[in-house]
């Protein structure tokens, strides 16, 4: 079992944390039983954020009386003053708290500075002051704002994708962050959903001793296998480096991870799975992504308008219409039987 230390925060917490955005798609009683059985297993360190729907209050009620044993992180993706605020007096009443221990600017395109005329982070250290957060921090996608966020020496930690897939300009990040002493949170060490077996993502990630991971928790089978990582940690071995590598040859560069930040789609376009069709096809074979729904959800990639509104939006800066092209030519290649899939 190992311990992460966050940086400056001087918080120090068990390997695995509890990602809670899947936890608003669950009721309120299966999430209240997830979020306890995580902590009895030894989670101490939850994440939310005010975009995520109902998950604060879920969080809120599961912890009722617990607060002094838990680290709490949540997310304002608020733009002015105003919003900030009122973000905060919501997350603190959603979770039953007078004190939040992470708050972190949510998928920030620019690092909020004191003076530079926004006002955002003049919002964090008067919440600071008030003793209404702990420490201020932030969260990015793309890795030239992240960057400059732990360069600017403004952030205690930043929560940023990382997995087996990352790039070398990320997996550099890690190590500014260890320099710097900020803590690095690393969600989608998934990649959404794209990586398949979790002990070769939980091997790579635990070779990271400052490097806390946070795991999207749904089911309760998901949080079994998380939680059976705390004392039998999965080490990097010779048959998961080569299995590594060879994902990383398959899945390494310009794919979409799933995140859905590029929706609303004017032309209605389940962009955030169509646009990885082929690679969900081979990694997860199934006959249900050849379904007539699917198929018609695919189809709907010719009444693309190309506004380009979606690429504006993909924090990992990708040219999504080009995916899009490309995934449906290759989906109806599977259709038509010209590609075996394993379906």
């Amino acid at each position: 079992m190992n311990i992460v230390s966050l940086g400056k925060t001087g918080i120090s917490v068990l390997q695995n944390a509890f990602g809670a955005l899947p936890i608003q798609r669950v009721s309120l009683e299966t999430a209240v039983h997830l979020l306890r059985k995580a902590y009895d297993g030894g989670m101490r360190y939850f994440d939310t954020a005010r975009a995520y729907s109902d998950s604060e209050i879920k969080v809120g009620a599961a912890f009722a009386g617990m607060r002094d044993r838990i680290i709490l992180a949540t997310k304002t993706a608020a733009k002015t003053p105003t919003d900030f605020w009122k973000d905060l007096e919501t997350s603190l009443r959603n979770l039953r708290t007078e004190t939040i221990d992470i708050y972190q600017f949510h998928m920030v395109n620019q690092c909020w500075r004191p003076g530079d005329g926004s006002g955002m982070y003049e919002c964090m250290l008067e919440a600071k002051r008030q003793g209404k957060i702990r420490h201020i921090c932030v969260t990015a996608h793309k890795i030239g704002v992240a960057e400059e966020c732990v360069e600017s020496g403004l952030y205690e930690t930043l929560q940023f994708p990382f997995s087996y897939l990352s790039s070398e300009k990320e997996l550099a990040i890690v190590q500014r962050c260890r320099e710097r002493n900020v803590g690095f949170i690393a969600m989608k060490g998934l990649a959404g959903g794209l990586i398949t077996r979790s002990d070769a993502a939980m091997a790579f990630l635990a070779q990271y001793d400052n490097v806390l991971p946070i795991w999207g928790v749904q089911r309760e089978k998901e949080l079994d296998e998380w939680l059976s990582y705390m004392d039998r940690t999965p080490v990097m071995t010779d048959e998961i480096r080569a299995f590594i590598e060879k994902e990383r040859n398959e899945l390494y560069g310009s794919f979409c991870r799933g995140c859905g930040y590029c929706l609303p789609c004017p032309a209605n376009i389940e962009i955030n799975n169509c646009a990885r069709m082929s690679l969900m096809l081979r990694r997860a074979p199934s006959q249900g992504w050849l379904s007539e729904h699917w198929q018609a959800e695919m189809k709907k990639i010719e009444n693309c308008i190309h506004c380009r509104a979606c690429a504006s939006r993909c924090p990992y800066e990708l040219d999504t219409p080009a995916l899009l092209r490309v995934n449906y030519e290759d989906y109806r290649r599977v259709l038509a039987g010209e590609t075996y899939v394993g379906v």
